[in-house]
């Protein structure tokens, strides 16, 4: 794209056509985490809940396998996610130091290197060059850890929030389904309860799509197709069990 005057105005770093993208690395893993954490939390509760609601018609039984599941999952949610996300905070963080080093030792090759990027890019020789020294001149270590390895050193991940919002979210995506089948009378539970389900599954399919940019369609239909299957299926089993032992 040219300007008025005829220069070439470079769009710089992995997401320089996406407009306001610095700053949103953080907000995407936390949303991630707290997307896919609702939606564990409703479809391993649920399943829990219904397993006992098969088994027996007692409402404390549910209650204590229900807030046993919750706390489990939450935790552990929690705990995952934060070791995951540490290991990628980790490995941004030593390519980093890497890259740091490289630009103190070996400046002149540092240089040659961005340059070669954008011509890979597409920029001519000479422009290429051009822009390299400038934003060099600017700032060098963003310059190649933007272009070269597609890290902001600004925005790196953070391990803490996605534990919260995984945490957090597996623990309210898990209250709906405890909630309703404890609230609901033992005539209507389990229909209510996989009917709430899957319009909660729905919603947090279509989430995860838009989040990843992918068709809603398939995504709402495999949600709530798996965690009917998976209720209906402890369910058959609580009930199988709770025959053969009763």
């Amino acid at each position: 794209m040219t300007s008025d005057t005829g220069a070439v105005d470079v769009p710089v770093g992995p997401h320089a056509d996406e407009p306001h993208a610095g700053g949103v690395n953080n907000r995407l893993n936390w949303l991630r985490a707290g997307v896919l954490g609702a939606n564990d939390g409703i479809v391993s509760t649920a399943g829990i809940v219904m397993g006992v609601a098969g088994a027996t018609s007692s409402r404390s039984a549910i209650m204590i396998a229900g807030v046993a599941g919750l706390t489990a999952g939450a935790l552990s949610m929690g705990a995952g996610e934060y070791v995951s996300v540490s290991t990628q905070s980790d490995s941004e963080r030593a390519l980093l130091r890497k890259e740091r080093r490289e630009l103190e030792e070996e400046p002149e090759d540092e240089l040659a290197e961005l340059a070669g990027l954008y011509v890979a890019k597409g920029l001519s020789d000479d422009l290429a060059r051009q822009v390299a020294l400038e934003l060099t001149e600017h700032d060098a270590l963003r310059a190649h850890a933007e272009v070269e390895l597609g890290i902001d050193p600004d925005d790196l991940t953070n391990p803490w929030h996605a534990a919260w919002a995984s945490m957090l979210a597996f623990t309210v995506g898990a209250l709906l389904p405890l909630l309703t089948i404890l609230f609901v009378g033992q005539s209507a539970r389990v229909f209510v309860t996989l009917g709430v389900v899957a319009v909660a599954l729905a919603i947090t399919g279509w989430m995860s799509a838009r989040f990843g940019y992918g068709s809603a369609g398939p995504a709402v239909l495999r949600n709530v197709a798996g965690g009917v299957f998976a209720m209906v299926a402890t369910y058959l089993i609580g009930a199988a069990l709770g025959t053969r032992i009763g």
